[in-house]
């Protein structure tokens, strides 16, 4: 979620229905995974994992560090001799997304088969202004003969007029969005997560930038998400992206050109991080060694959705928490809660399970409308006894994990959605603790069951817990709030500016499943 680029169109109303109608366009072929083949750069590690831990096990290994996050999904583009089928939320046509879709460019001419299913919210859009370049560029990626491109719940008229029509008399239905994550290549290895394609995401963006959370893994896991990506392919809610009026052929100062290329790879911080080089035999062949055995399960929502169906995420999500028995560890970067959390909250309190949760603060936020009616739920949450921690702006795993040197953004927000349990399961995925997850959004995420994976999790949730990098909620002796971190005691809660106060309070008086 970023309000500034995801909302645009979705906030020029605030009529919500319940649920979305059935789409009307062709459907696609129906289309499938390919198998794993045996040659691949990731069959020996899946061979190994296989052999030291059994065949249901898959190897696991957390993406925090954004130059990691973005590294290995070059690596894996890279490496990638079959297949890559990519499912994006938003796909921005900024720095990253570029540089993401140059890579994949070069696979598919290398023969490599690639999928692309998007959201068609506002994905390869660097600002409104430019919705015609972004369906003629799109359209001419789709021409490559290794390159299909789909996207989820599209919009009929395609123009910047035509959308806005659309949200006025068809926001019921466009009201629904695919919010998934995962990149999956040769159908052995996968990237699951928070993250979607853009700057933002990976520590590129001067103003603000995400800590955020994937999780890498390699072998079963792989296939679990292709199912879950072949489901959504071939769902009746996706479409064929336009073909309109491109031409085959770049043009000089075609933004995937030579010239434009050249240009994206001078940035300081992506010279730091080599990312003009695609030899990786050096990271793949230490990969083992950093890989935690696990048994995982992928879990979504339907792509469609009708009356009497729920999403299926948060469920999963709520029996995992429910089956703590010690402990349960939560960061979510978006949190409104409904009964169903509080009442999870209170029962695991009576059970003497200790809850710990990590949220954005005012300060932190990207989006300060859902803060708005968020701050309601702070003493309720806290009744329950569980902990509260807000990240703080100024956190310290900023100049440590997030921004990529040289660049130094404005301030850091917290764009997780993880869980750990009783520091043998963990849960990773894109799924919010808010309405919009719960009812309208689908969602997905993966569930792993492996100890050293969750163990290495939950230290990386406490230290972002601790005061160096966030500010824990708690009540006086007067029942008044109190934030305290490392910068000292506050009487309430931290912004950074006027503006974000006259925000959050404005926006009160919005429905809370409109964000």
């Amino acid at each position: 979620m970023s309000a500034s680029r995801v909302c645009a169109l979705l906030l020029a109303t605030s009529l919500l229905s319940g649920c979305a109608t059935q789409p009307s366009w062709p459907k696609p072929p129906t289309g499938h995974a390919q198998a794993p083949h045996p040659e691949s750069p990731f069959t020996e590690i899946e061979n190994r994992i296989a052999t030291d831990h059994g065949t249901d096990r898959s190897g696991f290994d957390l993406l925090e560090r954004n130059d990691r996050a973005l590294q290995w999904r070059l690596t894996l583009i890279d490496s990638a001799r079959h297949s890559i089928d990519l499912q994006y939320y938003v796909w921005f046509g900024d720095q990253v997304g570029r540089l993401i879709m140059y890579r994949v460019l070069d696979a598919a001419d290398r023969g490599v088969k690639v999928r692309i299913l998007f959201d068609d919210l506002n994905t390869m859009l660097r600002d409104m202004t430019h919705v015609e370049l972004r369906d003629s560029l799109l359209a001419r990626i789709d021409r490559h003969p290794n390159i299909e491109i789909r996207v989820f719940n599209a919009w009929q008229e395609r123009s910047l007029f035509g959308r806005m029509f659309g949200v006025a008399t068809d926001f019921e239905r466009l009201n629904r969005r695919m919010h998934n994550k995962q990149m999956i290549v040769d159908n052995r290895a996968a990237i699951i997560g928070g993250r979607n394609l853009g700057d933002e995401y990976f520590g590129l963006n001067p103003a603000f930038n995400f800590h955020d959370l994937d999780v890498l893994g390699v072998g079963p896991v792989a296939r679990q998400a292709s199912q879950v990506f072949d489901r959504y392919w071939n769902s009746d809610w996706v479409r064929r992206i336009p073909k309109g009026e491109a031409s085959d052929q770049p043009s000089p100062d075609d933004e995937l050109g030579a010239m434009a290329r050249a240009e994206l790879l001078r940035h300081p911080s992506l010279q730091a991080l080599n990312v003009a080089g695609t030899d990786w035999r050096t990271p793949l062949a230490g990969l083992s060694a950093t890989l935690s055995a696990g048994a995982s399960q992928v879990h979504t929502d339907s792509p469609s959705r009708a009356p009497d169906v729920r999403n299926h995420t948060p469920e999963a999500f709520r029996a995992l928490m429910r089956s703590a028995r010690r402990e349960v560890l939560i960061t979510n970067a978006y949190i409104i809660p409904d009964s169903h959390f509080m009442d999870d909250l209170r029962e695991l309190g009576q059970r003497g399970v200790g809850v710990r949760i990590l949220t954005n603060s005012l300060a932190s936020h990207d989006v300060p409308a859902v803060n708005s009616h968020y701050q309601t739920w702070r003493e309720p949450i806290l009744a329950t006894g569980a902990r509260l921690h807000e990240l703080r702006a100024d956190a310290a795993v900023q100049g440590e994990i997030v921004d990529l040197p040289p660049l130094r953004a404005g301030f850091v927000g917290l764009h997780t959605k993880a869980m750990v349990i009783d520091r043998e399961r963990a849960f990773i995925g894109s799924m919010n603790l808010d309405p919009r997850s719960e009812i309208l959004n689908s969602e997905m995420g993966v569930i792993i069951d492996s100890a050293p994976l969750a163990e290495k999790l939950a230290r990386r949730m406490e230290r972002d817990m601790g005061p160096a990098n966030s500010w824990e909620v708690t009540r006086d002796t007067e029942g008044l709030l109190r934030w305290r971190s490392e910068a000292g005691e506050l009487t309430r809660q931290p912004a950074r500016s006027l503006w974000q106060r006259i925000e959050n309070l404005v926006f009160r008086f919005f429905p809370a499943n409109l964000y």
